[in-house]
């Protein structure tokens, strides 16, 4: 999938057009952030008072405050200027500390401190970026020995920008029964395509899909390792959304969200 300048610069405009309804929108979390994604992060970063942790696309600081209240002290950014001014202003938590870095500038993600972080996290964002290999490889720096890197992202296989999410009606001997299911017509290869993340969003962003081999391909060859995997889908029980065919439930045997932990070989 070629990148080039003009996909960053898109994409850093997208989420300075869509912040303050992003941060009106997440605020300190939604369903999808509470009930199917942060209980993996939690599990897989599993983060420590005193530890260090970088939090990589920031956005309106939400995971960046979760982590500080568990105890770390945390390194945050994100290059949207306007993301960051809606974190700045939702929490005076001194045990943060928000810089404006663009994740494809590796002499600006090296300035962070090199062998600083015993984790870093990136949460619903690696679909967002235009390139992964300049983070992947500089992760490998900024990490202590042994440190982890865990990643939440939409499941490449499953909730890619070609997914089409759909409700059959049958009628079962006299039962009408609703089948729910998924229809995915492109998944090998890299492409970009843009899209809401949620409805009445202002600005459509681009997402940058990769198949789970090119997604992990950088991680491995900057000298990362996967040791936890965590795919994640609503339970029955969990309905609601903006429309009909939202992930809340209909799809229990389907995972909208992927989590991974990744590590520094010591």
């Amino acid at each position: 999938m070629p990148q080039n300048e003009d996909d960053n610069l898109q994409a850093r405009r997208s989420w300075d057009i869509n912040a303050e309804f992003w941060d009106k929108r997440m605020g300190e979390g939604n369903d999808f952030f509470n009930i199917l994604v942060w209980p993996a992060v939690e599990k897989l970063l599993y983060p420590v008072t005193g530890e260090r942790i970088l939090d990589v696309a920031c956005g309106n600081g939400l995971t960046s405050r979760r982590l500080a209240r568990a105890g770390a002290r945390v390194t945050a950014f994100d290059f949207s200027e306007a993301m960051l001014n809606h974190a700045r202003k939702r929490g005076g938590l001194p045990e943060i500390d928000y810089r404006i870095v663009d994740v494809t500038n590796r002499d600006a993600l090296l300035d962070l401190e090199v062998a600083a972080f015993d984790g870093a996290l990136c949460n619903m964002a690696l679909m967002d970026i235009a390139r992964i290999d300049t983070l992947m490889n500089a992760l490998v720096s900024l990490l202590r020995p042994n440190g982890r890197f865990v990643f939440s992202i939409l499941h490449p296989c499953f909730n890619n920008p070609a997914t089409v999410q759909m409700g059959e009606l049958e009628d079962r001997a006299g039962d009408f029964v609703t089948t729910y299911s998924v229809k995915i017509s492109r998944y090998l290869t890299p492409f970009t395509q843009v899209g809401l993340a949620m409805v009445g969003q202002p600005e459509p962003h681009p997402y940058f899909h990769r198949s789970l081999s090119a997604l992990l391909a950088p991680a491995f060859e900057a000298g990362l390792a996967l040791d936890g995997l965590e795919e994640c889908a609503f339970p029955a029980d969990n309905l609601g959304g903006f429309t009909a065919l939202s992930w809340n439930g209909h799809f229990k045997e389907i995972p909208p969200a992927l989590v991974a932990r990744m590590r520094r070989r010591a």
